[in-house]
């Protein structure tokens, strides 16, 4: 067997290993990524950076940006990266962290999710250096032989070693068969693209693996793993989330945006650094020094929101939020708050909080009351019976959300 070429490893590769460590759980093998840094380096090749997403929803948040972000900055090493769109495993479903089979989406779901994917990941990476496919394009004519042939490539027993899988039959929870179709067709869309590296979230391993071993199978230089964390959200506690809505959506509105940033624990702050801040680590262990030494940990927190608001809406629109934001902070009111015009005056101040969209509820609007989170015209309402005859009145519900109610 011939002894594969060593290339140096220079001031660059190191460079360039470094960069890919950044905020990353695990880099495995880290040799071997060594070695293909050394390699492209040495040899002008870019190496192949994959990274697949499955349309299951139609938006992204700040969660999903923590691997987009190290696409990026493998791009900007000069790398390939590959936005992989699982059009075909889609229509499996991942089982990752599942304890149920997860129902199929057709394939006008699949479609119009995956565009607006298109849409947004191009808000992270550059879309024009990048190979963007669809792994249809190799799923589909794989057909029924080549699917088999491709499953004797692994044993159940390997397959029951996957921590989901164990859990569900030990529950006997059921499990079908296709299932466990998803790791193998994910792993085969590395041998279709040749990838020299797979990023993922933490709770990818299993696939991303699987990958590895299949190029083995099929003669490839096997790819290295890279992934990241869970992104927890503006809770502090659970990962981020929409249905648990800790969220920050990349379209959400500049000020929301910012807003919602400026919300987060002084300690969640630089573990969001860490992940999503694009600043230099030497500036941000500086930045923090300067915290712990006494300054105020709210312009640390200014500054990386201004960065993500900047990153999805520009500079000038961060600086606009920036501005709303202290305006909110003084008791002012902003300029585009909403008008909403509202019938059955005198009305009770819970139902007119609620009819005008500040609460979800009347209940909830009691408690903003009891809080004394509620202000109309700019006074504290204290009164839970408080009724409001007809006129005009600008309602506050929290710090950031108003409205000029126009009350008969």
């Amino acid at each position: 067997m011939e002894t594969p070429t060593r290339f140096p490893v220079t001031p660059e590769v190191e460079h360039a290993l470094a960069v890919t460590r950044r905020g990353c759980q695990e880099l495995l093998p880290e040799p071997e990524w060594v070695a293909k840094l050394a390699r492209s380096h040495a040899t002008g090749q870019p190496l192949r950076v994959k990274f697949g997403m499955d349309p299951t929803a139609p938006d992204l948040h700040l969660g999903h940006t923590v691997v987009l972000n190290k696409m990026r900055q493998l791009q900007d090493l000069g790398h390939t990266v590959i936005p992989l769109i699982g059009d075909f495993t889609t229509m499996i479903g991942d089982p990752s962290g599942r304890n149920s089979t997860r129902p199929p989406l057709t394939r006008e779901q699949i479609e119009a999710f995956a565009k607006t994917y298109f849409e947004q990941i191009g808000l992270v990476i550059d879309v024009s250096r990048a190979e963007v496919r669809w792994n249809s394009e190799w799923s589909d004519p794989l057909g029924a032989r080549g699917l088999i042939q491709l499953a004797a490539r692994y044993t159940v027993a390997r397959m029951m070693e996957r921590d989901d899988f164990a859990k569900r039959f030990a529950g006997n929870t059921p499990i079908s068969v296709h299932e466990f179709l998803y790791p193998l067709m994910q792993g085969y869309d590395s041998v279709a693209l040749k990838s020299d590296l797979e990023l993922g979230g933490t709770d990818q391993k299993f696939n991303l693996l699987m990958g590895r071993h299949l190029q083995q199978e099929y003669g490839q230089d096997p790819q290295c793993v890279l992934t990241m964390p869970l992104l927890e959200g503006t809770d502090g506690i659970e990962k981020m989330s929409k249905s648990k809505g800790n969220y920050i959506g990349i379209t959400e509105p500049a000020n929301t945006m910012f807003g919602k940033a400026m919300s987060i624990s002084d300690d969640l702050m630089w573990r969001w650094y860490e992940l999503l801040s694009f600043r230099p680590e030497a500036e941000i262990a500086a930045l923090r020094a300067e915290v712990l030494a006494g300054r105020n940990p709210k312009d640390a927190k200014v500054a990386l929101a201004r960065e993500i608001t900047a990153r999805f809406h520009g500079a000038a629109a961060a600086e606009a939020a920036i501005a709303d934001f202290e305006l909110r902070a003084r008791g002012g009111v902003p300029d585009d708050i909403p008008e909403v015009r509202l019938t059955g005056a005198p009305l009770g101040i819970g139902a007119l909080m609620k009819q005008a969209g500040l609460a979800p509820s009347t209940s909830e609007a009691m408690r903003l009351v009891e809080q004394g989170g509620v202000r109309v015209d700019g006074a504290t309402v204290s009164d839970k019976g408080l009724k409001l005859p007809s006129g005009s009145y600008v309602v506050q519900a929290g710090k950031r959300k108003f409205a000029r109610v126009v009350l008969d």
